[in-house]
């Protein structure tokens, strides 16, 4: 019929789209991970070594002269009426207004919805998206998209460009991302960053579980619990933010102070 529009499949694989029979099989990350089949990937991992090099170099040349940032995670699947969204439309927006800049994952639901608050409020909306066998588009309220082909380069922007993490409900994703935040600021690879959960009821089955089956078998310390912060609302989400950026600027205004006195006495 003239005029139909023909639908073709389409995948951005960083700063490219690809769509029709240009749409690979398989993702980047597959193959880098998939050691199944003829040894071809011997050959290939050094050269893949200076893609995810570029990767590195551009997320951290595009990400430079961000102001602090926090970076906001959520179900792709949350509808654009249902309460979530509105919560993470005003988290956006009270971050943006407390001066931050908001990172999320670039895509639709809770992520749009922080990045829609943010940019409503004249604040910095960041996306940081990643290639999926199914075509997750950036969102609309993106002022700054940056699309990766490897989840762990996309997952080091999100830590090293924030000052903390906010979680809105969500599935696997989320909690993968969740869990390895948590992890870092137990093993103290990163310092004085809180993760703040929104949305007490949806959390609170396995904020329970942690404390009777982690905590109660000391698979976990119990003070690992209060890395945890769970709320409803988004002033409180953004106080707890701001409370441990004032705290880390307190610790490195301390250090150089210390630095300076050594110095002088050293003189």
């Amino acid at each position: 019929m003239i005029g139909m529009k023909r639908t073709r499949p389409e995948r951005r694989q960083g700063s490219a789209v690809v769509r029709g029979d240009f749409v690979p099989d398989s993702t980047y990350d597959q193959r880098l991970l998939d050691r199944r089949g003829p040894a071809d990937w011997l050959h290939m991992d050094p050269w893949r070594v200076l893609r995810i090099q570029a990767e590195f170099v551009e997320g951290f040349g595009q990400l430079a002269e961000l102001p602090q940032a926090v970076t906001v995670f959520g179900s792709a699947r949350t509808p654009q009426d249902s309460a979530e969204y509105r919560l993470g439309v005003e988290l956006g927006r009270k971050l943006s207004e407390a001066g931050y800049a908001v990172i999320t994952g670039g895509g639709p639901g809770c992520m749009e919805a922080a990045n829609r608050g943010a940019a409503e409020a004249g604040g910095i909306s960041v996306g940081l998206g990643i290639e999926l066998p199914f075509e997750q588009h950036m969102n609309e309220y993106v002022d700054l998209g940056i699309e990766f082909r490897y989840f762990f380069v996309r997952k080091t922007m999100f830590v090293k460009y924030s000052c903390g993490f906010v979680t809105l409900p969500g599935g696997f994703g989320t909690l993968d991302e969740l869990f390895e935040a948590l992890t870092l600021v137990q093993t103290r690879k990163v310092t004085s960053f809180p993760v703040v959960l929104m949305g007490s009821e949806f959390w609170g089955g396995m904020i329970e579980w942690i404390r009777s089956s982690l905590a109660a078998t000391k698979k976990i310390s119990p003070e690992d619990l209060d890395l945890i912060h769970v709320t409803d609302d988004p002033d409180e989400a953004v106080r707890i933010i701001a409370e441990a950026d004032r705290g880390r600027s307190g610790q490195r205004k301390d250090e150089e102070e210390s630095v300076q006195r050594t110095v002088a006495d050293a003189q």
